[in-house]
Formats: C-alpha cells, structure tokens, sequence
C-alpha cells in the first residue's frame, strides 16, 4: 500500500535551518516548508518524528475510554467527588494529542513549529493542573487534609501552571512583540542561546511537578505513625514516581543519542523514550489516584475540603482560558510577521541553507 503513496523525501541535520535541529539526531528530517498534506503523508514513514507522534496519539484513546467510562459508569455529573477524576482524565487526553498533532504539523515552517509547541507546553501545564486537583481531593496525606497548605495548595497549583505556560513559551520566543522589526524577523532565542532555552524548559516544567507532588512524596517517603495513609496504593504511586524522574532525565539529557550521534535517529532516541516513560508514569498515578478515591472516599468525604465548582471544575477552566490567552498573546506577532516566501524544494544543503535560511 505504501508503495503507492508518494511519500515526502527526508533530510539530514544540514539541510534544514537550526531551528528544527535536534541533539544527537543527524538525519531523518521532514521538509521544513511541509504541507500539511506532506505532515499527515509522513505519519506512515519512518522520520525522526513518526514514534514521537504514535507514542502519544495511541495513548490518546486510552485515556478518552477511561474519561467516557467514569462518565457513563459513575454518572460524574451527579457526584461532585468524582468532578476531579474527570479533570484530571481530560488532561491525560489533552496532553498526549496536543503533543501528536505539535510533532506531525511542526516541520510546516519555523513559526509553524513554535506555535504547535506552544500548544503543547501549554496541554501539559494544564495537565499538571489536572493533577494538582486530584492531589488535592485523593491523595493528601491524612495529617495534611484541611491544612492551610491543603488550602491554599489548588490556588497555587494555578498561578504554577501560569508560571509554567510563560517560561516555556517565553523559552523558544523571548518577548514577543520586541522581537520584529519592520520587514524581517530576528533571530529567535532558541536559537541564539538553545541550552538557556532547553534549561529554561526543563525548569518551567519540573517546577510545577514538584510542587504538585509535595504532599505525595511526604505521604509515601516521609510521613511515619498515624495519620501517614500507608495503603496499598502507595505501590503504584512508587512506579508512577520512578517513571515520572526517568521521563524528567531522558528530557534533560538527550540519552542515548548524544552519545552515538546518529544511531537512534529513527528508533531509540530520548523523545521517543521521552514518550513512552511520560505515558507509563501517567499510567500508574491513574491507576494509584482511583484506588485512592475508592479505598479513602468514607473518610475523605467526612474529613477533607468538600469539592466545590471553584476548587474543581472552576480551577480547571480559569487555567485554560489563561493558557489559551499566553498562546495567543506569543502566537499573534508569529502570524501577523512577513512571511519569507522562498522556494520550498530542496536539493542539498547549501541549496536548503541559502534558501531557508539560518532560523526561520
């Protein structure tokens, strides 16, 4: 079947500008002028990119069953207890399809790329969100529930998914609107400066993960006598931690392939791994949250902050109409820029280098 598509050609790190280079990764580029045709076409090619957009499209309709199920199987909408679980199952669908749809459409152009990236930091910001709330509502440990901490924990997860949705945008763009002139584009900071921006990354993002888990790691690493919620769960909560460093590591590394530049740029390479460890980590603290919801319910309704519209579905909502303002307010001096209209076909690299230029 594939032998009757005409697949789009591939290319190597030197025939595509700096912007969409990768460490370590030295050939299997898409075209950096792809239509959007050409990015769909390429999903059934083995690119550099093709795991990376599998490995979380699938997972995608793992976590929409999970998400249909508790609505239909626990009527959600008539149990505000259940309100939590449902967000948080929303932004386990959210996150792995933003960053699919982000992998397939980024090699469209170099403004293309950073504006389908904003949509991705922004998905996995709210997905910390989403576990915030469920933290809040299942996972505090006994001692902590209805602490000022317990309080104030939700309202800050947000202003931290604020924080996080800035950083990382602000990391590929700078400043948006002191970032053009009146016919060209400048240089963007990425790259200009690609390890502040990879290290700002990494910060925006493990920042807001280890808040959200303080009354977690307390619970299962900490805490000791009455009052610790030492249960059966604490297992899964174990894997999804250690799954949850190794995606952190594997992000900030770039292992393996920065150590045999070249040999993983199909199969194997950190994103992909990146990939895969993110779905599992998320896989079990699913697994451990609804355990915890069922085991802890009685005594949770009886003791712990009632769930309410405002620390729940209100929370949720607030932070995607924040993130969705931040995209726009970098996205905007993207679109409205000059567009340099060069030619799209590429035969090498000096010929890619001359016509696309050294960013965008």
């Amino acid at each position: 079947m594939f032998s009757l598509m005409k697949l789009p050609r591939v290319f190597t790190i030197n025939q595509v500008p700096k912007v969409f280079h990768e460490d370590g990764i030295i050939s299997g580029y898409r075209h950096p002028r792809s239509s959007a045709t050409d990015c769909i076409r390429s999903l059934f090619q083995l690119t550099n990119e093709t795991v990376n957009i599998w490995t979380h499209f699938v997972p995608t309709w793992y976590f929409l069953w999970k998400v249909v199920t508790v609505v239909l199987m626990q009527t959600a909408w008539q149990d505000s207890f259940i309100w939590p679980l449902v967000i948080f199952l929303l932004s386990c669908c959210i996150y792995p399809l933003a960053s699919s749809c982000a992998h397939t459409f980024s090699s469209m152009s170099a403004r293309a790329r950073h504006i389908c990236f904003f949509f991705d930091y922004g998905a996995l910001s709210f997905y910390s969100l989403g576990s915030a709330i469920i933290y809040s509502a299942y996972v505090f440990p006994d001692k902590w529930v209805n602490s000022f901490f317990h309080q104030c924990y939700v309202p800050i997860a947000v202003i931290n998914t604020v924080i996080c949705t800035s950083l990382s945008c602000y990391s590929r763009l700078g400043l948006p609107f002191l970032q053009y002139n009146h016919d060209i584009v400048k240089r963007f900071p990425e790259c200009q400066s690609p390890k502040f921006s990879r290290y700002l990354r990494v910060v925006a993002f493990a920042y807001p993960y280890l808040f959200d888990n303080i009354p977690l790691f307390y619970r299962v690493f900490l805490c000791v006598g009455e009052g610790c919620t030492d249960n059966d769960t604490n297992i899964l909560h174990y894997n999804h931690i250690a799954f949850a460093f190794l995606t952190g590591f594997l992000f900030a590394t770039h292992l393996p392939e920065r150590l045999a530049p070249g040999s993983f740029d199909y199969i194997g390479h950190s994103h992909q791994l990146f990939h895969v460890c993110g779905i599992l980590a998320t896989h079990f603290q699913m697994k451990a949250i609804e355990q915890d919801m069922v085991t802890r319910r009685p005594w949770l309704l009886e003791h712990s902050i009632p769930i309410t519209f405002a620390n729940s579905v209100g929370a949720a909502l607030l932070c995607l109409v924040v993130n969705l303002t931040i995209i726009a307010f970098y996205s905007l001096p993207l679109l409205s820029a000059p567009v340099y209209k060069g030619k799209k076909k590429m035969k090498g690299p000096k010929k890619a280098s001359a016509k696309v230029g050294p960013c965008c």
